[in-house]
């Protein structure tokens, strides 16, 4: 089996919350989109590089997906579907609106789905939450993914989720600063772009 090579396709995992780094697997905008999840393998190299997969969990996964494309791609579908979700949701929030109904239902089977599979694991002396060694579920890269989005959901900090102002950008990111004042869902690319089309725009100004 062929190594999977995470230099292949590098996500930025800039959201500060794992439910929006997996949201913003589709960049762009939602009237513009850039899909990062073409296959099954992404979905794969993005848990890995997210940290939701050890390597070897991920060379299995990719291995069974190999074995089983038709149940690969029902579960890419249920993953490009949940991420949908969550964008639906912590937009209406962000938006000051209470997210629809089907969207929190749609969250809560996916929450139900998961937490079947969620196990307390001896670690280094003590325990911890950690997840049923399912190495051949292909649905196992979601669960934590949903159990961030239901966790950001409830704690308290939902407020601090953004948007990106960034001209074709609808990135969703944790605004951790004093005043809420972030705009940007990177400042090295969204924001430097920006900052790069006002001094044009100055420069243009000028007699």
């Amino acid at each position: 089996m062929a190594q999977l090579a995470d230099q292949e396709k590098v996500f930025e995992l800039t959201g500060g919350r794992l439910c929006l780094d997996f949201a913003n697997t589709l960049g762009g905008s939602r009237v513009s989109p850039k899909e990062y999840l073409t296959s099954y393998r992404d979905l794969v190299i993005w848990g890995r590089q997210a940290g939701v997969l050890s390597g070897p969990e991920a060379e299995h996964l990719a291995e069974a997906a190999r074995r089983r494309p038709a149940d690969a791609a029902k579960a890419l579908a249920a993953a490009v579907g949940l991420r949908e979700t969550i964008f639906k949701i912590f937009a209406a929030v962000i938006a000051g609106r209470d997210p629809e109904q089907a969207d929190l239902s749609a969250l809560g089977a996916g929450l139900s789905q998961a937490m079947v599979h969620l196990r307390v694991l001896p670690r280094a002396g003590g325990y911890a939450w950690g997840w049923a060694d399912d190495r051949e579920h292909l649905h196992r890269v979601i669960w934590p993914v949903v159990r961030s989005a239901a966790e950001l959901l409830v704690s308290g900090e939902a407020f601090r989720v953004g948007r990106c102002a960034g001209e074709g950008c609808d990135g969703l990111f944790m605004d951790t600063s004093h005043n809420r004042s972030r705009r940007w869902c990177d400042m090295r690319s969204c924001g430097n772009r920006a900052k790069a089309r006002r001094h044009h725009a100055r420069k243009k100004e000028r007699p």
